[in-house]
């Protein structure tokens, strides 16, 4: 069958299920106001379109995500990190590139042996209540991130590696690893906060990034203001203020830039481009994620290996590109994306090539030769996971499999999903805090929290652990490649793309640079 003719056919075979205003997002339709759930006086086109944009160098950003946990150090999410960016900074902070660049440190280094970090403190770094940063203020902060309030279970992963925190004098903060980790330094983009903040760091949000925070109303909006005591100057915002406006239906955002109640919309489908092209400015890029249907590998029939890898036969990702993102996405294949560019293997996307006779023989060996019923829960405010879902509930159809979907808001998927484990599949996007192989990986280790889909296997915890402890260049990257082709072996879960995604801007606006991992840099944009 023609390609073009199969994907006719699943175009209507998804339409037949998507819910009108997640059919608009595939440029089927124009923009319909958003389903009942979430048509709310906030997030309604009505209430997209009322007002004006407020004058002088202030922006309003659009997001579709809610922002659930603003404590900096316990952050679970991508989307709440982005924009945490701007009010919170470590001892280093993420460039656009991929590398870490001193921030709350001035300078650092790192012994022959990997095991201790020695960092030297910025002078003239205060935070947004003007009080300056002490090596008190900071060794409280690593000490947080490495369980100090939390009986012991670290906030931040890397962080059980820490054997020692300790400051020889004002000026200086050392750091002692059980293991020696060449990748470590990674991990202190984590957030330098005041000394005994704990908890109501979420009520002050005192950082000392380039803005400082105002306000934060759930399901509404945060809004934070240019901070003129930021420590760099030449990097300093821009802007006054900045909103971010939360608006969970992509047809509002929409909405919200042609009516001028919106500066700006981010991580918007690349399929809504021709509703944006003329009149804004458009970027495109991947986002920086790795889209998968994640197994619960604690659940039959997912705890079958023969059940995943027959799933896997029975999907065809590129049709899913196609469809999604109009062909622009990159299959992975594993738990790796794109950018990641020394770790990626392209290769391992060709490994399960749509078959469905062998799916169907596969499922058969696991005994379920008439297939299965199952659930698949996927986020509603992310247009693009929600019509991955749907085309793999047609695509699984075809082996026996009969899937329904499950549409929730985000923070139950935070909870339930995530956090919870309460679920069979689940269509989401998962992504990286800083650009180690180290955090796209380690979470499908046997013990790590971060283990939402009950991974377990022996060779790969093995792996691992060589790999994280590792100061060798070469040998380092090997383990981890060679831990994803375990997870495709397994097919832990079926991994399918970066998605490609638009960030879109009034034409005032410039300065706007996608990075290498979640961020979103309001300091660097300004109005021409």
């Amino acid at each position: 069958m023609p390609k073009f003719v199969k994907r006719a056919l699943l175009l209507l075979a998804v339409a037949a299920m998507l819910p009108a205003s997640l059919y608009g997002c595939t440029g089927g339709t124009e923009p319909t106001p958003p389903p009942a759930d979430v048509s709310d006086s906030v997030n309604s086109p009505a209430a997209a379109q009322s007002g004006e944009l407020p004058e002088g160098n202030s922006v309003t950003v659009g997001i579709a995500q809610d922002l659930s946990n603003l404590d900096p150090q316990l952050a679970a999410t991508a989307g709440v990190r982005e924009v945490l960016f701007n009010i919170f900074e470590g001892l280093v902070k993420a460039s656009p590139d991929g590398s870490v660049t001193e921030a709350v440190a001035s300078d650092y280094e790192i012994s022959e042996d990997g095991t201790t970090y020695t960092f030297t403190l910025r002078e003239g770094v205060t935070f947004h209540n003007g009080e300056p940063v002490t090596a008190e203020d900071v060794v409280y902060s690593l000490e947080r991130c490495a369980g100090s309030e939390n009986d012991g279970t670290p906030l931040v992963s890397a962080f059980s590696n820490v054997s020692k925190i300790e400051a020889p004098d004002d000026s200086h903060v050392v750091l002692t690893l059980a293991e020696p980790s060449t990748e470590f330094i990674n991990s202190l983009t984590a957030a330098i906060i005041p000394a005994g903040s704990g908890p109501s760091i979420t009520q002050t949000m005192v950082g000392t990034g380039p803005f400082r925070f105002v306000s934060y109303a759930p399901q509404d909006s945060l809004v934070m203001e240019r901070y003129d005591g930021y420590w760099d100057q030449a990097k300093a915002a821009k802007l006054d203020e900045v909103t971010f406006k939360i608006i969970p239906d992509v047809n509002s955002l929409v909405i919200g830039l042609k009516g001028k109640t919106l500066d700006m919309v981010v991580h918007l489908p690349n399929t809504l481009l021709a509703e944006v092209e003329d009149g804004f400015t458009v970027h495109q890029n991947t986002m920086n994620i790795v889209q998968a249907l994640y197994l619960n590998n604690a659940v039959e029939p997912f705890d079958n290996e023969l059940v995943r890898q027959a799933m896997y036969y029975a999907v065809n990702v590129d049709e899913i590109i196609d469809f999604v993102c109009s062909g622009a996405g990159v299959a992975t294949g594993t738990s790796m994306y794109p950018a990641q560019t020394k770790y990626f293997m392209p290769e391992l996307a060709e490994n399960y090539r749509q078959d469905v006779e062998k799916a169907k023989e596969l499922l058969a060996q696991a005994g379920y030769p008439d297939g299965f019923e199952m659930t698949i829960t996927a986020p509603s405010n992310y247009a693009q996971h929600m019509d991955t879902a749907m085309v793999l509930i047609e695509q699984l159809k075809a082996v026996g499999i009969t899937a329904e979907l499950l549409p929730v808001e985000w923070q139950t998927w935070v909870d339930d999903v995530y956090r919870g484990r309460n679920y069979q599949s689940t269509v989401c996007g998962i992504a990286a805090d800083d650009m180690t192989a180290r955090e796209m990986l380690v979470r499908y280790m046997s013990d790590n929290r971060k283990n939402f889909i009950a991974f377990s296997d022996p060779e790969y915890d093995e792996v691992m652990a060589k790999a994280m402890a590792s100061t060798d260049d070469g040998e380092q990257t090997a383990l981890y490649k060679r831990a994803q082709e375990i997870l495709n072996e397994k097919a832990a879960s079926l991994w399918i793309q970066d998605a490609c995604e638009l960030t879109v801007t009034d034409p005032s606006l410039e300065g706007f640079t996608f990075y290498r991992t979640y961020v979103i840099d309001m300091a660097a944009i300004s109005r021409k």
